[in-house]
């Protein structure tokens, strides 16, 4: 591999919002993450916040008209 193509990276800590750290390697200074695995509800079986109230409904509502199918000429 040419050497003079490739960024920088340097071994950093990833802070996430739940106070986990992790350590990374990375082309930036610093990572701030909202969501990791000590935290996030597929790994810890625990719902947080879900914000989806009426969204099934105003789907349903919106495309209530709409036929999916062959169009005829």
């Amino acid at each position: 591999m040419k050497k003079t193509i490739h960024p920088k990276t340097h071994k950093i800590i990833a802070h996430c919002a739940c106070g986990a750290e992790y350590e990374v390697e990375s082309t930036k200074e610093s990572i701030r993450l909202d969501i990791c695995a000590k935290c996030h509800p597929f790994f810890t079986g625990k719902q947080k916040l879900v914000d989806t109230t009426g969204r099934v409904e105003k789907f349903r509502q919106r495309y209530a008209n709409v036929s999916y199918g062959k169009k005829s000429n």
